[in-house]
């Protein structure tokens, strides 16, 4: 298979070309631009498996109590490292927790830091550990100012959480809401619409001018709100394993994202939104948002691309276009997924409870070497 391969806006920013054989995909090796990795047992629990996978990782900071603070990002990445096996090659991207009470001080010191990447827009409610979050954009003027000014970008949680609001429109009313005025005051300040899942998200990010890019999920590639009710066998019922904020969509919406995906767009790049929950807390009267694939990452972004005809547009998607919207270097070392179906545990172990992965005791078509 001849693979496709774009010219880098950035001629510094160079890598080895993919290859491929019939039953061999090697590419650059990718990054995770959105990730959980949670704290204390449970952490050393599953960064092992994004650091197999991906050079980098944004990590996510909605932990409890909020990463807020550039001190605090710092010791959460010397616990990150201190949790990595040995001569494992990976860098944790750190990130801030932005709330009404972010400083423009605190922004000037995170970007001077060299170790914060971005601050994250939880609306308030929104997701796992968003209690801390914003209720009113309107309040974080300064800090978002700050942003601006020296560059740091914005990762938002793109959804409103009124409740007057249905759960499946959450996202187009944010775009309309909050996203529109909010980059019309700060036009300059560079965006990245995480984990997107609709075709409105997907068309406003296509269509929209500056410095603004989306992530998208191994998951919501590959299902469809189905999944959330009904077995691949046909048998209906609720699948906690397969619920996460934003919620999957119509098929209409899967397959938008596809297209965007696999377009050669730099504007869309691979973001896991991996989240680890213990099973007890996923499948309970209230249960959690969150669907963990860090286990399999690549290698489900590999099957989702080979499904739509476009295995060879995957690695600029996965190990490309993120690092051009977060000017950073490309990685220079590679990985290679075989052609091989392997089954996915049932269960791995999680603190004092066990976590259900994606796919579990299930068969993937792609293994990583």
């Amino acid at each position: 298979m001849t693979v496709h391969r774009d010219r880098p806006q950035n001629p510094a920013m160079t890598a080895p070309p993919a290859s491929s054989a019939s039953d061999t995909l090697t590419i650059t090796r990718p990054d995770d631009w959105h990730l959980h990795l949670r704290d204390g047992a449970m952490l050393a629990q599953v960064v092992a498996h994004t650091a197999r996978r991906f050079a980098r990782a944004i990590v996510m900071p909605n932990l409890q109590p909020p990463v807020t603070t550039t001190a605090q990002a710092a010791a959460y990445r010397d616990r990150i490292r201190a949790a990595l096996p040995g001569a494992a090659g990976f860098e944790p991207l750190m990130t801030l927790y932005l709330t009404e009470r972010t400083s423009a001080d605190e922004i000037a010191r995170a970007k001077a830091s060299g170790v914060i990447h971005g601050v994250k827009l939880y609306p308030a409610g929104a997701t796992t550990n968003s209690e801390s979050g914003v209720t009113a954009i309107e309040r974080c003027d300064a800090a978002l100012a700050a942003m601006q000014r020296h560059d740091l970008p914005l990762l938002v949680h793109g959804e409103v959480t009124q409740r007057e609001v249905d759960v499946f429109d959450r996202e187009r009313v944010f775009i309309e809401r909050v996203l529109i005025p909010l980059r019309a005051r700060y036009p300059a300040l560079r965006v990245v619409f995480e984990h997107i899942t609709t075709t409105d998200a997907v068309d406003y990010v296509r269509e929209a001018e500056g410095g603004i890019a989306a992530t998208i999920t191994a998951h919501h590639l590959l299902f469809n709100r189905n999944s959330l009710f009904i077995t691949e066998q046909g048998r209906a019922g609720l699948r906690p394993h397969y619920y996460c904020l934003p919620v999957l969509k119509r098929e209409e919406h899967r397959r938008a994202l596809v297209t965007a995906a696999t377009s050669g767009s730099a504007k869309f790049f691979l973001g896991t939104d991996s989240a680890p929950h213990p099973r007890s807390a996923k499948e309970a009267a209230c249960g959690c948002a969150g669907i963990y694939t860090a286990h399999a990452a690549i290698e489900l972004y590999a099957t989702a691309f080979e499904e739509a005809g476009a295995l060879d547009r995957l690695e600029a998607f996965a190990s490309r276009f993120g690092a051009q919207f977060y000017a950073l270097p490309l990685n220079r070392d590679r990985i290679t997924l075989l052609r091989e179906e392997w089954t996915v545990p049932s269960r791995l172990s999680f603190g004092s409870d066990e976590l259900v992965p994606l796919r579990a005791g299930e068969t993937i078509p792609w293994k990583l070497l």
